[in-house]
């Protein structure tokens, strides 16, 4: 890959990087909470969702399906920037975003929830899974 290549991803990773954090913790109406709101108990919030019923509600589509489509970009633009090993990559990622978790428990804004964590790291590694496809189509 060409460095100028590598030059953009890492601005358009650095660019999305911020606007995603913004969203976090400012966007969508975001304001603070009275109390500390968490899950810590894997799947529990995914099963609520999908006992629901109600899979096409916006709230339904906003956590199960945004949590996943949003952290895409990363997967396609983390191997481009990093190049490596995919646990490097992976770990990396999640270390961002438990700090964004985090920072979202502790300015009550938004909730810090594992399932959050786990609906991510699919959307990074269907993103990381897309890279793969193309470069292999590519060559």
């Amino acid at each position: 890959m060409k460095p100028q290549d590598k030059r953009w991803a890492l601005l358009a990773l650095v660019g999305y990087t911020l606007l995603v954090a913004y969203w976090m913790l400012f966007g969508f109406g975001r304001v603070p909470h009275d109390t500390y709101m968490y899950n810590v108990k894997p799947f529990f919030t995914i099963r609520q969702f999908l006992r629901s019923g109600d899979l096409l509600s916006g709230r339904w589509l906003v956590n199960m399906i945004g949590n996943i489509g949003v952290f895409v970009p990363f997967g396609l633009l983390m191997p481009i920037v990093l190049g490596g090993k995919l646990w490097r990559m992976l770990s990396l990622f999640l270390l961002g975003v438990v700090f964004l978790e985090g920072l979202q428990l502790v300015f009550k804004r938004g909730s810090f929830d594992v399932d959050d964590l786990i609906l991510n790291a699919a959307g990074f590694l269907l993103g990381v899974g897309i890279y793969n496809i193309y470069n292999r189509l590519r060559r």
